[in-house]
């Protein structure tokens, strides 16, 4: 998904696996707060990032230049009101990226604005860091919101939809995966999602 050299990746590699954590944590940080504490109980409520990494999702970083962490354990059955923790559960991550977006963005306005202020060695590794960070994260949080079992898009759509109809979506899951990886390599889920970046830029460029 990322058309990148070497160098590159010493910058991206921190950063994707920061937005990667920062994604599960969210989700169990919301979830204990919801009443299921299975993520602090298995020593995954944490920012670092070793505990959330996937042999196979790392593995892709360098294959593919994309990759995923280790979902988060989430037991509904722990939840004071099912539906709806659900639905704040898994907004929490893709949020989550899109705050740290936003953060990013500010970041980098002002580093460019003080210019000369800072010194081109500094200056200049920064400004590929935040810039990388503002792809890296809007990217997952566009991707985890599209409403197809398993990402998050498709568990709060769930959690929207009568029961009988929510039962059936999640019945979904394998085939969503399969559909995902058909619109990845048409290549529509890349302008799909770089369709939606582009509103998100305009909007804040706005």
């Amino acid at each position: 998904m990322f058309d990148i050299n070497f160098q590159d990746l010493i910058i991206q590699i921190p950063v994707f696996l920061f937005a990667l954590t920062i994604h599960e944590f969210s989700h169990g940080y919301v979830a204990s707060l919801c009443g299921d504490q299975t993520a602090r109980m298995q020593g995954r409520l944490t920012m670092n990032p070793l505990k959330h990494l996937d042999p196979l999702g790392t593995l892709a970083i360098f294959i593919i230049h994309f990759g995923w962490a280790r979902p988060i354990p989430v037991d509904p059955r722990n939840f004071r009101n099912p539906r709806r923790d659900m639905i704040l559960v898994s907004l929490a991550g893709p949020m989550s990226n899109l705050a740290t977006m936003i953060i990013s963005l500010f970041a980098l306005i002002a580093i460019v604005s003080l210019g000369p202020v800072i010194p081109a060695f500094v200056a200049q590794p920064l400004i590929a860091m935040f810039s990388w960070s503002i792809m890296i994260n809007s990217i997952l949080a566009i991707f985890n919101m599209i409403p197809i079992p398993p990402l998050d898009g498709s568990k709060v759509l769930m959690g929207l939809l009568p029961p009988e109809q929510a039962r059936y979506l999640a019945r979904l899951e394998g085939a969503g995966f399969i559909l995902i990886m058909i619109l990845a390599f048409t290549g529509v889920l890349g302008k799909f999602i770089r369709f939606v970046q582009g509103l998100l830029f305009s909007f804040f460029a706005g």
